[in-house]
């Protein structure tokens, strides 16, 4: 195993994994720390963790515990991804899981770079725009869990590292990678360990890709990986070949949990066309909605690709969140998605599309998967994905991704071989 990549949720890790797809790695993505050494021919594993939202010192032993895996597969490059919206609270979990990743690998300039232009998320002047919009007016504010109101990708993350924040401006970054390479130099000198990276395309990505050639430590969004593959390439050390992913026959079903914008819109567009079943609040918590229920109405639907959705406007979630408690709250609905995912493999759908990073989680959770092998890319960051040694496909779709009509899309992905 050439590089290690540790991701903070699934969706992301499967965005991440997509990313080095396309650049032309063999790519698994493990759902949790593995027990056992990795298939030889992996080129770059993604060990996904569940760790954005947890206590910080359990997301920094998770993450350390990743770290220590992938060590032992050889790797050469670690890679630490979190969301290009850098969901995250003033306390963590990205900088106090960067510096852990760092002490323990020596690191003492460490990219920091939430950016993936394809989904409109740039930074510039360490400020993180999502298209035109700066972060805190782009709908992340209302985030449930990790509100973002600050857009200064350097005061949030100043916030919750232990030393200070360096930052690459973009006026070095368009120079290419010598200018990238001579401003970490600087940044490092100065005492500045995390450094926060301007990039506006695809081609600065690459310029900062191999800046960071010989970095122990990268991190970033998804796209941070767009040139760490050609560095690989360049010294003889990827294998070119086909592709061997094959699509899953059998009933599907959309799972969303996702408040976003986006998937909100994606609910609308495709519950025009197929039967949905909302699951509300009030009826989770007050015993009227549970995994059996919803699996029967499912069994009612099972040709149509039904929708099951969770995904209310910040307004009626936050009332929710004042009346139940929001941990409460979110783990109720996510133990119920969880349930429902593992009742649904098991009466035979092979094609699951879930929406939304905490629902992913739960989803794979439920469905007990292990090990994922990235297939095409549905819309931009988000793969189809086939379980190893199941007849069972999935798509891990971030809550912000995707084209309006993604369901409809995924469902066929799913089925497809390529």
């Amino acid at each position: 195993m050439l590089l290690g990549c540790i991701g903070d949720d699934f969706t992301g890790s499967s965005d991440l994994a997509n990313t080095l797809v396309k650049g032309g790695m063999k790519v698994t993505q493990y759902c949790g720390v593995p027990h056992g050494d990795a298939r030889p021919d992996v080129e770059a594993g993604v060990v996904a963790l569940k760790t954005r939202s947890l206590p910080t010192a359990e997301a920094v032993e998770q993450s350390l515990a990743a770290l220590e895996w992938l060590e032992q597969q050889g790797c050469r490059q670690f890679l630490f991804k979190y969301c290009s919206t850098f969901d995250s609270t003033p306390a963590g979990n990205i900088g106090p899981v960067a510096d852990a990743l760092a002490d323990r690998l020596g690191a003492s300039k460490v990219i920091v770079c939430p950016v993936f232009p394809a989904t409109g998320r740039t930074l510039y002047q360490g400020h993180l725009f999502v298209e035109d919009r700066l972060l805190n007016e782009s709908g992340m504010a209302n985030h449930p869990l990790t509100p973002m109101t600050d857009p200064d990708i350097r005061r949030w993350l100043a916030r919750q590292t232990k030393g200070t924040v360096g930052h690459v401006a973009y006026r070095d970054v368009v120079k290419g990678p010598a200018s990238i390479g001579e401003a970490l130099t600087r940044e490092e000198a100065a005492g500045r360990r995390l450094i926060v990276v301007d990039a506006l395309d695809d081609t600065d990505l690459i310029a900062i890709g191999a800046a960071a050639a010989d970095l122990p430590l990268v991190t970033g969004g998804s796209g941070i990986a767009t040139g760490l593959p050609e560095n690989f390439r360049s010294r003889g050390l990827i294998a070119e070949g086909p592709d061997s992913w094959r699509g899953v026959k059998g009933p599907a079903v959309v799972l969303s949990g996702s408040c976003s914008r986006a998937t909100r819109e994606q609910v609308e567009r495709y519950r025009t066309d197929h039967p949905s079943f909302e699951i509300t609040a009030n009826a989770v918590m007050r015993g009227g909605t549970d995994a059996d229920r919803v699996l029967d109405w499912v069994k009612g639907h099972g040709n149509a690709a039904p929708l099951i959705y969770s995904s209310a406007d910040p307004g009626t979630v936050g009332a929710a969140q004042t009346l139940y408690g929001a941990e409460v709250l979110a783990r109720a609905i996510e133990d119920l998605f969880a349930s429902l995912a593992g009742r649904l493999a098991a009466a035979g759908f092979g094609r699951i599309v879930s929406a939304g990073g905490e629902t992913s989680g739960a989803v794979v959770r439920g469905l007990g998967l292990e090990e994922l092998q990235i297939g095409p890319e549905i819309d931009p960051g988000v793969p189809a994905m086939c379980a190893t040694g199941r007849n069972l496909a999935v798509a891990l779709k971030s809550g912000n991704f995707g084209e309006p009509d993604f369901f409809a899309k995924a469902v066929n992905a799913l089925g497809a071989n390529t």
